[in-house]
């Protein structure tokens, strides 16, 4: 029987990482390890080729400056990450590189910045920043994190939203959406990082990626009080 085993693509683990996003790669390789499944991860930065058999893909968050370094890469990696997002690969992107995988970001100066479309979503940036700890319910649980973004993202109609927020601003503060699904890939503002203190997205993740190369999967299940303690815990701050 050969060993299941799944390859975990961070695209751009330098520039867009600078709220500890990187957290989540190591997530979901422990989570894989833990149930005697192996975990391969590469590093995509600007330049690299991502990986043709890549199972599941991470991006973090940025500065400004870390989205203006990856935006002209990423454009030329977009038909890439379309073919694979197509095929079914499970993604889940976080606040800046979730934003250029909408259709474009407007700036405060009102310059398009053009996105790879994987989303059909847009997002305008405002002088508001919305900045706090916020809860979000899902299908997949409640989901506890931390968000900070001044630009605000608009779902075009048919864009399914990751979950509806309880606590916090979300896409854009008026409309309750946060995040974006679309198929396989999720996308989300939330930092934290999203998985450790939401393992059940991080199995969604999982179960997705090895049913999508192995056929059906059961996961086994794993003690996530820890998590679950610290979710409550975050839940209940103050915004």
């Amino acid at each position: 029987m050969v060993k299941q085993s799944l390859k975990i693509t961070h695209l751009y683990p330098k520039e867009m990482n600078i709220y500890g996003d990187t957290g989540n790669v190591l997530v979901l390789t422990k989570r894989l390890e833990w149930r005697g499944i192996g975990a391969e991860v590469v590093k995509v930065g600007v330049g690299d080729d991502i990986p043709d058999d890549t199972d599941i893909l991470v991006s973090g968050g940025g500065q400004d400056t870390g989205q203006i370094k990856v935006q002209n890469d990423l454009l030329k990696k977009s038909d890439s990450l379309h073919a694979l997002a197509d095929s079914g690969v499970a993604m889940i992107v976080i606040c800046g590189t979730y934003q250029l995988f909408g259709k474009r970001f407007i700036t405060h100066h009102e310059k398009e910045i053009k996105g790879i479309g994987i989303f059909d979503m847009e997002t305008i940036a405002s002088h508001d920043r919305l900045i706090g700890n916020i809860v979000t319910s899902s299908k997949w649980g409640s989901l506890v994190g931390y968000e900070n973004h001044s630009g605000k993202t608009y779902l075009a109609d048919g864009l399914e939203a990751l979950g509806r927020v309880t606590k916090g601003a979300g896409n854009n503060g008026a409309d309750k959406s946060e995040g974006a699904v679309r198929d396989n890939v999720f996308g989300s503002y939330l930092h934290g990082p999203i998985l450790p203190k939401n393992p059940h997205l991080a199995d969604e993740l999982i179960k997705r990626a090895l049913n999508r190369k192995y056929e059906q999967v059961e996961l086994t299940d794993l003690d996530d009080t820890l998590a679950e303690k610290a979710a409550l815990f975050a839940s209940r701050r103050q915004r």
